[in-house]
């Protein structure tokens, strides 16, 4: 009795286990169902369109995609307009990788198509770099089929004319308008439209230069287009020069002539201060002759005050006597009328005309 109630306690323990594992297998593979439900109707639209274009991206992958935080609808409409246009070699792996590194996925495979439909032979890998680098591909593969029209020099410069001066010393004003082409070979590393410009200006500057006369210009302006092109200036650049075209030649001014103008008047500055400097070393020396003879003439006061000291010893020394010292006087008054008749009846002392020799 007791092992039967023992068998039966045992059976109910089996199947309320076997009901137990049944209701947890049921929950999981619900809980399963619904999160495959979710993942394949979020990715539903892309799958599908994956396997209709043959793109080559499973549903796991997407997941994948998503779990290495990749865009996985980039990485599928990339495939999908590769595989439509027939382009080979770019698997999704290199998508990503591109995707992961910064590039800009749709517009590098927009211009793979665009280099595919023109013949221009890019690869994805050189195209990926060109894009990494900061260039703008897409706009390179269409400047490559359709050249454009750079203007020299820029007007966002705030400069609309080259000007340059030929050797009779006339301004001539130039604008050129240079069309280039984008060499996708050259893109990364090369320069860009600034050097192209700056070029072309020194080029217009050097050919007007080289001119004897401005009249050279204006009779032959496609000279300047022909020197210039010429000399190979698109060098290191990203870009192949196809024409340069001389839109506008004027004359300006007469830049010889203020330049003779200009140097006439700095000669004449330089004359008129190294005259302003003689003048004021002639006035130093007059006046240092001047202080001169104020001393010589001090000198000879002095020596006539002692005259009269020396005939006063001599006199109390018997050495003069009185008649030597009134001939003495008569001589010094005979001297000063002389002197007076010589200088036009002037009195001795310049008191001016003596008034009994006007009459």
């Amino acid at each position: 009795m007791n092992g039967s109630l023992a068998l039966l306690a045992l059976q109910d323990d089996e199947s309320g286990f076997w009901t137990l594992f049944k209701v947890g297998g049921f929950v999981l593979l619900s809980i399963a169902l619904l999160f495959f439900l979710f993942v394949f109707l979020r990715y539903a639209n892309l799958y599908i369109r994956s396997i209709l274009t043959r793109a080559g991206v499973g549903l796991f992958d997407m997941i994948a995609m998503s779990l290495r935080r990749v865009s996985p609808a980039v990485i599928v409409n990339a495939r999908v307009n590769l595989v439509q246009a027939r382009i080979e070699g770019v698997d999704k792996r290199d998508l990503e990788a591109h995707f992961l590194a910064g590039g800009r996925v749709e517009r590098v495979v927009r211009a793979l198509i665009a280099a595919d439909r023109a013949g221009l032979g890019l690869d994805f890998r050189t195209a990926a770099g060109i894009d990494l680098a900061g260039r703008d591909l897409l706009d390179a593969v269409k400047t490559s089929v359709t050249p454009k029209v750079i203007d020299c020099p820029n007007p966002a410069s705030g400069k609309t004319e080259v000007a340059a001066v030929s050797k009779d010393g006339i301004q001539v004003l130039a604008r050129a308008r240079v069309t280039v082409r984008t060499n996708i070979a050259r893109l990364v590393g090369g320069a860009g439209e600034e050097t192209i410009i700056a070029r072309v200006g020194e080029g217009i500057v050097s050919t007007i230069g080289s001119k004897d006369t401005h009249k050279d210009v204006l009779e032959n302006p496609d000279d300047i287009s022909k020197t210039v092109l010429a000399r190979g200036l698109d060098a290191g650049t990203a870009y192949e020069i196809v024409s340069i075209d001389i839109a506008d030649v004027d004359i300006g001014v007469n830049i010889g002539a203020r330049l003779q103008a200009d140097q006439a008047e700095a000669d004449k500055r330089v004359a008129q201060a190294l005259a302003e400097k003689r003048r004021a070393m002639a006035v130093a020396a007059e006046q240092e002759f001047k202080a001169s003879v104020m001393d010589n003439r001090a000198k000879v006061v002095l020596a006539e005050a002692e005259v009269p000291k020396a005939m006063a010893d001599a006199l109390r020394s018997g050495n003069l006597g009185v008649m030597d010292q009134y001939r003495l006087r008569n001589i010094q008054s005979d001297t000063g009328m002389r002197d007076a008749i010589a200088r036009g009846g002037e009195k001795p002392g310049g008191a001016g005309p003596d008034p009994s020799k006007q009459s």
